[in-house]
């Protein structure tokens, strides 16, 4: 009896440790890099549509600038998350794969508006003030689309996770 008591205090302890051994798998390490990327994105987000809300208002070529500078840095810091990413695809499962390869384009035209942002406020190319005004605007929508994206993802994996762990807690067999 003593034996199978301490079987019974075991369980949980075995069932955490292949738990958190499988929080450490390719999985979890790509959900960790999403999660990056998704707050990197957020600041894309959020930078390009202060941006974007410059064409409503007087603001120095100097800051503006500045806050496009900012922009590149956040998409670079992206950048290197999605590299990353790249790297890990091949282990993640099919859901995660799907982000990784929709990330792409989004980077892709955001990294082209930036740098006509930049050409422009650099003088290296003259575009007119509406085209100037649209790419600003292709930045906030691209950035916003991209954020929510990733979040979107990012909530599927975890009621995902959440919906694993109650269908094990109620010992419910998969596919019912």
């Amino acid at each position: 009896m003593k034996l199978r008591n301490s079987f019974v205090w075991a369980l949980p302890l075995l069932i955490g440790t292949a738990w958190a051994a499988e929080e450490t798998g390719p999985e979890a390490a790509v959900t960790k890099l999403l999660s990056q990327a998704k707050t990197q994105a957020f600041q894309v987000k959020e930078d390009a549509v202060t941006m974007e809300s410059f064409n409503r208002m007087t603001v120095s070529r100097e800051t503006q600038a500045a806050m496009i500078n900012q922009i590149r840095d956040h998409i670079n810091a992206l950048v290197q998350t999605e590299n990353k990413l790249q790297a890990a695809r091949e282990d993640a499962p099919a859901w995660q794969q799907r982000v990784i390869v929709r990330i792409v384009p989004f980077l892709d035209e955001l990294n082209g508006y930036t740098s006509a942002v930049i050409e422009h406020l650099n003088g290296d190319t003259h575009h007119n003030f509406a085209e100037y005004k649209d790419y600003l605007e292709a930045n906030a929508d691209y950035a916003t689309d991209l954020a929510k994206m990733i979040a979107d993802f990012v909530d599927y994996g975890r009621t995902k996770d959440r919906l694993e762990q109650l269908t094990n807690k109620l010992e419910i067999p998969t596919g019912q």
